[in-house]
């Protein structure tokens, strides 16, 4: 709903600009291509911590699969802790079922005071899970009893688990490689079967947790992502998981995200082929939730490889996972994606940078960010205000023009166009340019409804960027200034246009009633952005007050460069012809006469 509302405001605001410069002039006086693999970040020399607390209930037998092991005893979930996350990884299955993000609180109603963030809904399953599709059968390995190596963890980080059932011909082995500075994690075995190789299902969520402060915001990006290597990625929201629906293949990845934080399975660099073959994705009987499954082909020997991604939509992380995962939030609607994918991207890396690079926080950096763009764009609006003031210089012509005329159109349009020509003049060069600064404003909308790096940042009286202010006072100054600018440039003008002044009441009031419930740090950047504005607007403002006072003191200006140029086509005023003395003959004969 925010979304629709604020794209539908910049709609009219883009229209009140282009029609009230047209009809109003100033009165006289996707398929991205899998990118290469990032550099790993560099590990430092101390790896993640391996234990093993106290155990758990089993999870649920299934009866088709009473022939294999299955967890007769209780369940041990071994803990992998690092200085980003602390994850939990079951014997059951190998499955994941916890994963805190320790450098994120959650805010959720009734979380301890600073607690971190996890991932795992309570009383729903694991987070990843995996079953077997082989000979028809689809095994659930998470019903079965894995053994975990009993040897000390290797160097690399190696946590092995294995099953064997020699009276039913499967073996299953299954390895994680963590690593201590990133949230991506390697996964690779083999699984064999009497039937021949079979198929890896690597099912995530059904849902994500919530963590934020407002549940709507989490619910209402709850969604799995497909990244297709023919039709790109696409994001389908869970709430609208009514069915059984199939995602082609191949896939680089397949992942499950709320608004903040991502669950992603991912194929393995190297061999293109080696990618995930599609997904299933089915509803199940929890709101805001689905049960997605990425499959995976087995190799000739059972073996796979792929790598999960666990943990926040954090831009240099996902960025370093490669495969385009940072594009995981296709923003806005597919016709605008081209664009605002971009410019998201572009954006996301200068806020990140000049906050790593200055030291400052994240409130400076778009108080920073928005006065740079307003310098950016100075040379656009300066032309675009100097196109209003030629507008209203050959406003005298044009109506004596469009007077002339007037029972011509074609006529009228084929003047019009050679005034034009003539002058040099645009008569779109007056709002083009104030267009620009909208694609920048549409896409700083959307990252400041996914970037994670304002989430919870504190500046001044604001508590959180991420967040509306909670005494509305940035949406109110973001109106003042908009409305000053409206005056400064009605004050500049001899005889304001009733169109005029009706937006110096109305588009102030518009942005703030729909800036109002916006992310307070998208309010700070455009009041930042307006009030550097404010010089360049009284620059402009005597520059029109100096072309009026030369059109009321030349009489439009205008009349005597008509004359001429009109002078200059026709060629001289005929003249009666003279001789010798430079006389005319007629004057001569008469002298004659005289004399005579």
């Amino acid at each position: 709903m925010d979304t629709r509302r604020f794209l539908l405001a910049i709609m009219l605001m883009i229209a009140v600009i282009v029609v009230t410069n047209l009809l109003f002039p100033p009165s006289t006086p996707e398929p991205p291509e899998p990118l290469e693999q990032a550099e790993q970040l560099e590990q430092p020399s101390t790896p993640p911590v391996l234990a093993t607390p106290d155990s758990q209930p089993p999870p649920p037998v299934a009866d088709a699969q009473a022939g294999l092991p299955q967890p007769t005893a209780e369940i041990d979930t071994i803990s992998v802790e690092s200085s980003l996350y602390r994850f939990g990884v079951s014997t059951a299955g190998g499955s994941i079922v916890s994963a805190e993000l320790l450098q994120f609180e959650s805010f959720a109603e009734g979380a301890p005071e600073s607690s971190p963030v996890q991932l795992v809904e309570p009383g729903l399953g694991p987070l990843v899970r995996y079953t077997l599709q082989v000979g028809g059968q689809t095994i659930a390995l998470d019903t079965l009893a894995f053994a975990v190596d009993d040897g000390e963890p290797a160097p690399g980080d190696t946590l092995q688990l294995s099953l064997a059932s020699p009276g039913t011909g499967l073996s299953v082995e299954l390895n994680y490689a963590f690593h201590p500075e990133t949230y991506l994690v390697d996964v690779w075995g083999s699984a064999v079967t009497t039937n021949g190789p079979g198929v890896l299902g690597i099912q995530l969520g059904p849902t994500l947790r919530i963590n934020e402060r407002n549940p709507a915001e989490d619910e209402r990006s709850l969604a799995y992502v497909v990244n297709s290597r023919d039709a790109g990625i696409r994001s389908v929201s869970l709430e609208d998981v009514t069915a059984e629906r199939i995602e082609e293949g191949p896939l680089s990845w397949v992942a499950m995200k709320n608004k903040y934080f991502l669950i992603a399975a991912l194929s393995p660099f190297g061999d293109p082929a080696e990618q995930l073959g599609g997904a299933i994705v089915r509803p199940v009987p929890f709101e805001h939730a689905a049960e997605v499954t990425a499959t995976l082909p087995l190799g000739p020997g059972g073996d796979f490889a792929l790598q999960l991604y666990l943990g926040p939509q954090q831009y240099d992380h996902l960025t370093a996972a490669g495969r385009s995962l940072e594009d995981v939030n296709p923003y806005g609607w597919r016709v605008f994606r081209p664009i605002i994918r971009p410019l998201a991207r572009f954006v996301t890396w200068a806020l990140v940078w000049m906050h790593d690079f200055m030291g400052i926080g994240y409130g400076w950096v778009l108080i920073i960010f928005g006065i740079l763009i307003r310098v950016v764009l100075w040379p656009l609006n300066a032309r675009a205000m100097r196109s209003q003031l030629k507008n209203m210089e050959l406003q005298p012509r044009m109506k004596e023009i469009q007077a002339k005329y007037r029972q011509d159109p074609e006529q009228l349009q084929r003047e019009m166009m050679r005034l034009y020509k003539e002058e040099g003049f645009n008569p779109l060069g007056g709002c083009l340019p104030m267009l620009i600064p909208f694609p920048v404003l549409i896409t700083l909308f959307f990252v400041f409804q996914a970037t994670i790096e304002f989430r919870g940042v504190e500046f001044l009286w604001l508590p959180d960027l991420s967040q509306r202010d909670p005494l509305f006072i940035l949406p109110v100054l973001l109106g003042i200034s908009m409305f000053l600018m409206q005056w400064l440039s009605m004050r500049s003008s001899a005889a304001a246009n009733p169109q005029m002044k009706m937006m110096l009441w109305f588009m102030p009031g518009l942005m703030v009633v729909i800036f109002l419930n916006l992310a307070s740090g998208l309010n700070l950047y455009y009041f930042s952005m307006n009030m550097a504005s404010v010089p360049q607007q009284l620059q402009l403002m005597r520059e029109r007050r100096l072309v009026q006072g030369r059109i009321q003191t030349t009489g439009s200006g205008d009349d005597d460069r008509t004359k001429r140029r009109e002078t200059e086509k026709t060629g001289k005023a005929a003249r009666p012809k003279t001789s010798g003395g430079g006389r005319p003959d007629q004057t001569r004969k008469s002298s004659r006469r005289k004399r005579g």
